[in-house]
């Protein structure tokens, strides 16, 4: 088996000290290079706090269990500056927001620049330089000139590409892509999911790309990962999950993906919704919203069973 860039084994987080909540619980992955892994689920399935626990960037105060590897590293107890050192350089987030993530009164040049000087003690002016290049690359035209624009000057669209830019500023082996089409019109969409895989053939990195959007998992991804309740539902292929997905969640999220071939009134819907994480019941987590339910359901939590193919489900098997 070949040498994962990034893995996680049995990763748990929980917040608050007096009353911790468990906000992820038993969470296990393998990324290697030049392969995505997709994360895909409802809001509140636990997908952005993965993202912030493999970034070191978990509100406090926080527990957090299991193992984190970068290569050979173990993230978890690993001293800030260390993981500091590692957070941007070998390690790199497009954040799901740009204009909260991007300092509102510092020029997105510099903020680009900012990465080269911390990371490369690269000097100013080469920093400035290297800046302006990266903004070419990512398409953003009359790259000095936007270089020197703060973020509410410039579209949804180039904030993202400003977003992009500085996560390969220091060229990462691992980038977390954390809902990055968020809120762009389809077009924009396109041309950054382009820009990303682009990005990747170029420089071999290994993607983690988190979003609610199955269609969009669908095009990016070679592995799919589907979260529910800070649990992991199904994981296997991404060829394999979208032609025979087993666990009902994941069934019912594809059944509401739009299908021109088949028009139809009214979509499907997942009844229900995602329990918040102070009232997860101590069986399966899906069961008050599953169709195949039965008792059994709720009496313990369903363990992540199968080969290439996974699925946490007692009354689904995953095919041969």
């Amino acid at each position: 088996m070949s040498t994962a860039l990034l893995s996680a084994d049995a990763l748990q987080v929980s917040l608050g000290t007096r009353d911790p909540v468990k906000i992820l619980d038993g969470i296990s992955f393998r990324l290697e290079a030049g392969r995505t892994l997709g994360v895909v689920g409802e809001s509140g399935c636990g997908k952005s706090m993965t993202a912030l626990a493999l970034m070191g960037l978990v509100p406090q105060p926080s527990v957090i269990n299991g193992s984190l590897r970068l290569g050979d590293t173990e993230l978890l107890g690993l001293p800030e500056e260390q993981r500091r050192q590692l957070r941007g350089k070998r390690l790199a987030m497009i954040f799901q927001e740009p204009m909260t993530a991007l300092n509102p009164v510092m020029p997105v040049g510099s903020q680009i620049a900012e990465m080269l000087e911390v990371h490369e003690r690269a000097s100013t002016s080469e920093a400035r330089r290297r800046a302006v290049g990266l903004l070419r690359q990512v398409g953003i035209a009359a790259a000095d000139e936007r270089a020197q624009a703060y973020p509410h000057q410039l579209s949804g669209g180039m904030r993202q590409r400003v977003m992009i830019a500085m996560a390969i500023a220091c060229r990462p082996r691992i980038l977390i892509a954390d809902e990055p089409t968020t809120a762009l019109d389809v077009s924009v969409q396109a041309q950054i999911l382009d820009l990303l895989l682009e990005l990747q053939r170029d420089e071999g990195m290994a993607m983690l790309f988190i979003s609610h959007n199955l269609g969009v998992i669908s095009d990016m991804s070679d592995e799919i990962m589907v979260m529910y309740a800070g649990r992991v539902a199904e994981h296997g292929p991404a060829a394999e999950v979208l032609a025979h997905p087993t666990h009902p969640y994941t069934r019912g999220l594809i059944a509401t993906i739009p299908d021109i071939a088949h028009r139809q009134k009214l979509l499907p819907v997942i009844k229900g919704q995602v329990p918040s994480p102070r009232h997860r019941t101590k069986g399966c987590a899906f069961a008050p919203r599953c169709p195949i339910s039965v008792a059994a359901c709720g009496d313990a939590v369903p363990p992540l069973v199968g080969g290439s193919h996974q699925i946490a489900c007692i009354r689904e098997t995953v095919p041969a």
